[in-house]
């Protein structure tokens, strides 16, 4: 069947699709319905069913293939590699499980998971799919007072951290971040998990803080069966930046989460028993979490868990290992590319790279001479794709496992099966035609493995996805896009206020938010600008209470230290901008809306377009002034 026919039947005879996709994986009760579409737009997939994300992942292969490898961990940083079978994984997965059980943690609980890139990351996140608890991977990056805004959403009853992580060289503690993060939190977790790397000493709370080691000893014999949950149970929620200061619980299911990963793992990824998938995202972020843990396993394949960087110890790491493990997929992001490409190109050729099938890129837009460069040095297929973490498994790319389709450079690909895919006026609602620009949206229902809701919030779920094309109930991915008339789709940019740096997703309102608790600041603005290594960079923009406190040169690089530290210390280093230029005002409609888009346009040498709305035209003037100061 060629790939149009097949997304048309996914669309047109759902319950038939996807009860033959469901037959991927392992059910411990057959559901009774497909789809429970009765509540608009939310979707309940493969109702009645019960299946657990573990049994998937990890023990249906122990009758297959116990002793193949299922997770092989490196670690530049520490030097540091182990490898585990599915049967020695299993035995630690059950140790984790045994553990939470132990702490009280059950059914539906909430587990935190505050980690660097280490197995027993990876441990903890299969343990709780195996107890029925729900886990929330927090970014180890990210500074304490985001990780206490999650932990008082989640309200965990366990956090499971670790010493420390390591970047470049560099440890980075993290439980001092974590005892300042629970100490800002209305919601106290009782206990504390703690891995020691025996990177950063830190100190235990008593009465709260557990060693792993030693419980781990306590508990090496443990049998901890799977516990079958409904297929609409939930598996995880993981937080995403919205337009707000409050960050988003992304909550999925599952077994639609289940069923939607092992098809993209036969249809996109082509993966296969026995191979070795490997991805350099890492589990705080969407892409961690499909493509590192849960596809992979689910596929019987090794998944390969890296600790380091593109560059560390050197431009051929990356191929190194898929040489020494056979690698058959990789999955990664343009920017870590667009880093190498700055390196000497014979380390591409350097090792034996003929396992590879082809390389996937994601989490920000590919551009072509990026695509070009690394095709031509791998001389394999490179596949972009584009989804988010709402949609948990790929929106638009191409699928040869289905059918051999040509990529074009510049285009993610095309609608994948399940997903109903318009190109909407956002004005009109009205669809717009070839070539093109409207806003990239999903006609409901979403397919299996997308969002149920936001964790507690219903209503947002509804008002922030469903609400916001005029005239239509369709999921909004905030996109700019257009389609060519083959039905390849081009992503232009986003249409709210939150940016992409280098795959991460940022809330330009959060970032504004940290910066206006300096004393100084009388008000700001935070914009995403082009960036060529990642993607995109924030840019901010200051009006001071007293423009004297940046008079001089030495004052105003004083004070963009000081903003900068902020954003550091509140939100991590990520979402520190790359620059904070000071101005007298900031330009706004007469109504008092500031012109973010504007103010992008001019950092990015663009027309500003329309301004009739604008109250003092000379607030751009000062903006261009700025940055060319």
């Amino acid at each position: 069947m060629d790939l149009k026919s097949f997304h048309r039947r996914s669309i047109e005879d759902r319950g038939g699709f996807w009860a033959e996709q469901a037959g991927l994986i392992e059910w411990h009760k057959p559901f009774a319905a497909v789809l429970d579409y009765s509540r608009p737009p939310f979707a309940r997939w493969f109702v009645g069913g019960e299946t657990n994300l573990c049994h998937n992942a990890i023990d249906r292969h122990l009758l297959t293939q116990p002793d193949a490898p299922a997770l092989h961990f490196v670690s530049t940083e520490t030097g540091e590699e182990r490898s585990y079978s599915f049967a020695e994984l299993y035995r630690e997965v059950v140790r984790m499980a045994a553990i939470m059980l132990a702490q009280g943690v059950g059914r539906g609980d909430r587990v935190l998971i505050y980690m660097p890139m280490i197995p027993e990351a990876a441990f903890a996140m299969l343990a709780c799919a195996r107890i029925g608890a729900i886990h929330s991977v927090v970014f180890g990056g990210f500074a304490s007072r985001s990780l206490a805004s999650r932990i008082d959403d989640a309200r965990p009853s366990l956090i499971v951290s670790a010493d420390a992580g390591s970047r470049n060289g560099r440890v980075i503690a993290y439980k001092p971040l974590l005892d300042e993060a629970i100490s800002l939190c209305a919601h106290k977790p009782e206990r504390v998990l703690m891995v020691d790397r025996g990177l950063a000493p830190f100190a235990s709370v008593p009465g709260r803080d557990l060693g792993y080691a030693a419980l781990r000893e306590e508990h090496l014999d443990a049998d901890i069966p799977v516990t079958w949950l409904e297929s609409n149970e939930v598996s995880y929620t993981l937080y995403t930046s919205g337009t707000t200061g409050n960050p988003k619980g992304v909550q999925r299911d599952v077994g639609g989460y289940a069923v939607a990963l092992a098809a993209s793992m036969k249809h996109i990824f082509c993966g296969n028993p026995g191979e070795t998938y490997f991805c350099t995202s890492d589990i705080g972020w969407v892409v961690g979490h499909s493509y590192i843990v849960y596809g992979p396993l689910i596929a019987g394949m090794a998944t390969i868990l890296y600790e380091g960087t593109p560059i560390r110890p050197d431009a051929g790491i990356l191929w190194r290992l898929v040489e020494r493990h056979r690698v058959s997929v990789m999955f990664s992001a343009p920017t870590a590319i667009r880093v190498l490409k700055k390196q000497d190109p014979a380390w591409l050729t350097k090792y034996d790279t003929s396992s590879l099938r082809a390389l996937f890129l994601a989490g920000e837009p590919l551009d072509e001479p990026t695509a070009r460069w690394i095709s031509e040095g791998l001389g394999r297929p490179i596949v972009d794709n584009y989804w988010q973490t709402e949609t948990g498994w790929p929106i638009l790319t191409v699928a040869h496992g289905i059918e051999k389709t040509p990529t074009r450079f510049g285009s993610p690909g095309m609608a994948m099966y399940g997903y109903d895919v318009r190109l909407l006026h956002e004005q009109t609602g009205e669809e717009v035609a070839a070539n093109q620009k409207g806003v990239v949206a999903i006609e409901p229902p979403l397919p299996p493995g997308c969002m149920q809701t936001i964790w507690g919030d219903d209503e947002r779920f509804v008002k922030t996805y469903f609400e916001t094309i005029p005239g239509r109930l369709v999921y909004s991915t905030f996109d700019w896009g257009i389609r060519d008339p083959d039905g390849y789709y081009f992503i232009l940019g986003r249409t709210d206020d939150v940016i992409n740096v280098a795959g991460h997703r940022l809330g330009t309102r959060e970032i504004e938010e940290s910066l206006s608790s300096h004393e100084a600041l009388a008000e700001c603005a935070v914009v995403g600008v082009a960036d060529q290594l990642k993607g995109q960079v924030a840019v901010a923009f200051a009006v001071l209470k007293d423009p004297a406190r940046a008079g001089t040169p030495e004052a105003r690089q004083a004070l963009e230290g000081e903003l900068m530290a902020i954003v550091d210390r509140q939100l991590g280093a990520v979402a520190r901008p790359a620059r904070v230029h000071f101005v007298g005002m900031l330009p706004k409609t007469r109504s008092g809306k500031v012109l973010r888009r504007s103010i992008q346009a001019i950092c990015e040498r663009r027309d500003p377009g329309d301004l009739t709305t604008i109250e003092d035209a000379s607030a751009l003037d000062q903006v261009r002034d700025a940055l060319a100061s």
